[in-house]
């Protein structure tokens, strides 16, 4: 593996705590007034931008555009449904509450989110 792409993975891990923390604080502040689906895809809508900007300059090193900006969502498109469908098993099918559900739900997810959001950042790197 190159050192660039350990640096990439690294980093995007840190950018993926900093993400999930600002997530789980959003959702756990949207869960005050809203059903929890309604406060995970919110929370996860805002989280996203961030982590655009976030992995645009620290993970990737690359200028954030439009049309990356545009094509970014498709990198959570697979944790969205993933991490939706995960809270919803373990809120409604396990009963196992909806504060910690999304923490559980999305470690699934991070592999896929990587390898297409460094696709979408980096068009012309192999990831």
């Amino acid at each position: 593996m190159s050192r660039q792409l350990t640096r990439q993975i690294l980093t995007f891990a840190a950018v993926g705590a900093v993400n999930t923390a600002t997530y789980y604080c959003l959702y756990l502040l949207f869960l005050t007034w809203l059903p929890y689906l309604a406060a995970h895809v919110l929370a996860f809508l805002l989280s996203m931008i961030g982590s655009f900007f976030l992995n645009a300059r620290f993970t990737y090193r690359t200028r954030p555009t439009w049309r990356k900006f545009l094509l970014f969502p498709l990198t959570n498109v697979t944790n969205f449904l993933i991490t939706t469908a995960g809270v919803y098993v373990i809120v409604d099918m396990l009963h196992a509450g909806s504060r910690f559900a999304p923490l559980l739900a999305s470690a699934a997810a991070i592999p896929v989110t990587f390898v297409v959001s460094r696709w979408v950042m980096l068009p012309k790197a192999i990831a």
